[in-house]
Order: structure tokens, then sequence, then C-alpha cells
């Protein structure tokens, strides 16, 4: 199975698994609206809000584009017949990209409060 086939399983997989949360949110959505169980807290629940929705693009992106160095600088590695180096720096790359995302929301969350 080349790289290419397991990328592919993969994203089919993650959009399996996208597709059944859709799913099961809007069914449990059209049981809280047939029991007139609508209030404030519930809404806040299945809101996304424009600011999450950034701060998780912010983050995938992150991740993103570090396993997307990691694969092109595996790619200038010319001795490395089991691609090891690439995978391994794909996870570093991916986790350091984890690690500036927290620092960032970290910092935003506590400038907020201090508002």
């Amino acid at each position: 199975m080349s790289s290419w086939d397991t990328l592919g399983l993969v994203a089919f997989l993650i959009l399996v698994g996208y597709v059944f949360k859709l799913i099961v949110d809007h069914r449990m959505r059209m049981k809280l609206i047939d029991k007139n169980m609508v209030d404030e807290n519930i809404k806040h629940l299945f809101t996304e809000g424009s600011q999450s929705q950034f701060l998780s693009s912010l983050k995938w992106g992150m991740v993103l584009i570090g396993v997307g160095l990691a694969a092109f600088i595996g790619r200038l590695i010319p001795d490395d017949p089991d691609r090891v180096i690439t995978f391994g720096a794909m996870l570093v790359l991916a986790g350091l990209g984890l690690l500036l995302y927290y620092f960032i929301i970290n910092k935003k969350f506590k400038r907020d409060s201090n508002s």
C-alpha cells in the first residue's frame, strides 16, 4: 500500500467521522426542539461562533504547516529508505505547531481576562 493510499484512507475515515458527528448533533438538536428544551444554555452548546471557528482553523493550519514542512524536509534527505526521519519530523513539527498554538491561545485568554 503506497503512502497516497494510506493518506486517502485516513482522509476518508476522517470524513466519515465528521459526517457521523453532524448527524448525531442534528438529531440531538431536533430532540431538544421537540421537547421544548431550548434555552440559552442549550443554544450555547450548539452554536459555533466565529471565534471558536477561527481558533480551530488556526490550530489545524499550524499542525498541517508543520506536517507539510516535515514532508518537504524528508524529500530533501536522500538516504532515508524507510522514511523514518520524515515520519518523526512530521510528529515533532505537528507537536511544535500545537505547542505554539497553546502559547498563542494562553496569551490571548490572559489578555482577554485582564480587559
